[in-house]
């Protein structure tokens, strides 16, 4: 392999949104990153909050955060599950984020006096954004634009790849973009108009798109290839189909079969001795769409209704599972649903039971109800942040006799607050980054159940929270059966409680579903996998 600098991929989209185009750039990021490039992704959103931390799931689906503490879009999920390496702040950016920048300029005088305007003051803010990944030693950076190509909310993005493609020269970076062939049942042909019309609108920005990825319900016949390669001005070898598929596991290998990594490494001149290298992504592939057995979990939460909103549990599901030969069905359960009327059909004859993590006290009592549910039943139960929050409560009001107990996020006055809001928190105002975020330590406690699992005393998991388990009630607790099992070394924060004489009751006050991936799938998902399966 030969590397002479930073090379940049940017992929657009046309047509209609929701088209994949996270899953082409993650794709695309490993069948670089296994022809022995070191690849790294990053998400350019338009839209103006400084980012998806304060957004309802409904809105964006789910909010995913870093290593560093970034709350990012669930792109960033799919980027790291895909390459198996973390991202950072950096990787993604809003329209917020870079407007706020500018503005702080201009307050402290930065620009010396001058008009500030979209060009060039918010389009070079843009552009070293991109180019803040390219001092970290990386080959390829591949850049995905949120959004639809001819969006108001774009524009600037599009104006600040043409101005990168003249700045970086040949050769040193290339656009893709991802289009629509919608399928006309009544003539029985795909219809390349609108992805011509979309090309078109993106070259009267001064871009024109190097490499056409086009999503189809169809296999696309030669003659539309050859139309749209005419038509598009792009090579005809450069016009890759993207079929709907079972998985978005099967992408990467649909995408090499047609050369789609060597196609782009030819666009970039880059040369690679290393032939991709999919043996072990094959493997997993198998393993997941092959199961010896199956476990349905009912998966309990506010939100089950957009399911993109708990997009890394799901995802973590499919690893763990496929690593254990297991399909894994999900029962999605809205907590909202469940009463002491309704919980025996809600939740009847599920293998096991997660719940889920969110904010608010709407459908609460429906979670408090289900956790009961499967401390009563031996029903094996993993409450994830919130969720573990949720199990203290059940526990409080019916083991300890708490009948009051809730957390001060739903009830500030309650008189048994087993749940409180954490110190450093109680002088906060802005709710936008302000919760405690990113990775914190954890110590295990010696012979526990969680320490068994994750195989070492010492972790290190994610964290999004602002509320936490009341340390004054620890002693009772433990002394009840239900034990803080995992504390923060620092601090003293309960990060875990297990219950004994259980098969399966584990809360935790992180999120251990950020850091599952394809080739590492999470140890807390395969144990509550297996006790499920039992």
């Amino acid at each position: 392999m030969s590397k002479k600098n930073t090379k940049y991929i940017f992929v657009t989209g046309g047509v209609t949104s929701s088209l994949g185009k996270g899953i082409v750039a993650a794709s695309l990021g490993l069948l670089l990153k296994s022809r022995g490039f070191n690849v790294t992704i990053q998400k350019l959103d338009p839209y103006i909050n400084i980012d998806p931390g304060t957004l309802n799931p409904y809105e964006h689906g789910e909010c995913y955060v870093t290593e560093d503490g970034a709350e990012t879009d669930l792109d960033l999920g799919h980027y790291e599950r895909f390459l198996d390496s973390n991202t950072s702040q950096n990787n993604n950016v809003t329209t917020g984020k870079i407007y706020q920048t500018v503005i702080e300029k201009e307050r402290k005088g930065d620009f010396l006096g001058k008009t500030v305007q979209v060009i060039p003051h918010i389009t070079n803010e843009i552009k070293r954004r991109i180019k803040i990944l390219g001092k970290q030693n990386y080959d390829i950076i591949i850049t995905e634009i949120g959004g639809t190509v001819g969006d108001i909310e774009s524009l600037p993005y599009i104006e600040s790849v043409r101005q990168l493609k003249w700045e970086l020269g040949d050769n040193n970076s290339m656009v893709i973009h991802l289009t629509l062939l919608p399928y006309l049942a009544a003539s029985g042909e795909l219809k390349t108009k609108p992805s011509q019309h979309s090309v078109r609108q993106l070259m009267e920005s001064g871009v024109q798109a190097d490499v056409l990825v086009c999503r189809t319900e169809h296999k696309i016949p030669k003659e539309q290839r050859a139309k749209l390669a005419q038509f598009c001005n792009v090579s005809l070898e450069n016009v890759i189909e993207c079929k709907d598929l079972e998985t978005i596991y099967e992408v990467p290998l649909y995408l090499q079969k047609q050369n789609f990594d060597d196609v782009v490494l030819k666009e970039l001149d880059l040369k690679s001795d290393k032939e991709a290298d999919l043996k072990d992504w094959k493997h997993f592939l198998k393993k997941y769409q092959n199961p010896k057995k199956s476990v349905e979990i009912a998966l309990v939460g506010k939100y089950v209704s957009l399911q993109d909103s708990y997009k890394s549990i799901a995802e973590a599901f499919i690893h763990a599972g496929a690593d254990l030969d297991t399909e894994v069905r999900v029962r999605w359960v809205y907590s909202g649903d469940i009463s002491e009327d309704t919980i025996q059909d809600s939740l009847q004859g599920v293998d096991g039971m997660l719940i889920a993590p969110g904010f608010g006290d709407r459908g609460i009592e429906g979670k408090v109800l289900a956790a009961k549910y499967a401390r009563e039943n031996n029903i094996p139960l993993l409450g994830i942040c919130l969720g573990m929050q949720i199990m203290t409560i059940e526990f409080a009001r019916n083991v300890l006799g708490y009948k009051k107990a809730n957390s001060m996020e739903f009830d500030p006055e309650t008189p048994e607050p087993v749940i409180s809001l954490m110190e450093e928190q109680k002088s906060v105002e802005n709710k936008g980054g302000t919760m405690r975020l990113g990775a914190w330590k954890c110590a295990l406690k010696p012979n526990s159940r969680l320490m068994e699992i994750y195989g070492s005393k010492n972790i290190s998991e994610r964290h999004r929270h602002r509320y936490e388990f009341n340390s004054q009630y620890k002693e009772e607790f433990q002394n009840n059966g239900l034990t803080p099992s995992g504390v923060n070394p620092d601090t003293g924060l309960v990060e875990t409680l297990e219950l004994e004489n259980h098969p399966f009751y584990v809360g935790v006050q992180y999120h251990p579903e950020y850091k599952s991936t394809v080739a590492t799938p999470h140890p807390l998902f395969k144990a509550f996998i297996r006790a499920a399966s039992k």
